[in-house]
């Protein structure tokens, strides 16, 4: 059942690098903009633009290195100042301009950070305080797939792996943990079949927002 209704809808799509979370963002918010225009936006994380954005692509394509504490406070920050400019301002306009609904697809957000940061000598709990001011998402959707598809999607995609793109049956067990630990916390996550091909993956998220997003993105799927 649907508890989400407000105008502004925060939408985060995580997974493992494979799982196909960007692709079917980015299918999603084709489909949506055209009902909603310009009221869609889509963006990523890390957030190349934003602050420390271009030393965490360095470091995830092993052009640098850094230490675990050092990622973690660069993510955050990313985030913040990604939250900040980007997805306040055009999710503040929902209530600016009169209900006019608006919605941001976010590809990433902190659960990733909890997933891939808590590494010692860092745990959970301090990864967690480091992000503990960005804008909480009104819906986590988790592409759940398999290693094995992740991997075999990661082949067609061709190039170079960054820093997180292997052992992922070990990282599926810390979304596992992860997603639990912001259950925990108040936050609605949605665990989504991302085994099939993708358009039946997308078939597989548009039901699940029919059922937990807000009413009126419901009308537009």
């Amino acid at each position: 059942m649907s508890v989400v209704n407000e105008a502004a809808f925060f939408l985060v799509i995580e997974g493992l690098d494979g799982s196909g979370k960007s692709e079917v963002s980015r299918r999603l918010a084709a489909l949506v903009r055209e009902a909603l225009d310009d009221r869609v936006l889509l963006t990523y994380e890390p957030n190349d633009p934003s602050a420390a954005g271009v030393f965490i692509r360095d470091v995830l394509t092993h052009k640098t290195q850094t230490t675990p504490r050092a990622l973690a406070l660069a993510y955050a920050l990313n985030r913040a100042d990604h939250t900040f400019r980007v997805i306040n301002p055009f999710l503040d306009e929902a209530i600016d301009q009169n209900q006019m609904q608006r919605i941001v697809i976010c590809d990433r957000y902190y659960l990733s950070s909890l997933v891939y940061q808590s590494v010692p000598p860092l745990n959970m709990q301090e990864v967690w305080q480091m992000n503990a001011d960005a804008r909480k998402p009104d819906l986590i959707l988790f592409m759940d797939a398999s290693a094995d598809t992740c991997y075999a999607r990661q082949g067609k995609r061709g190039g170079e792996r960054e820093l997180f793109d292997s052992n992922l049956a070990v990282r599926r067990g810390h979304y596992t943990q992860s997603i639990a630990f912001l259950r925990a916390r108040d936050h609605q996550i949605v665990e989504v079949d991302a085994d099939p091909d993708l358009p039946n993956v997308l078939g597989n998220v548009i039901a699940a927002l029919k059922t937990h997003g807000p009413k009126w993105l419901s009308g537009l799927l």
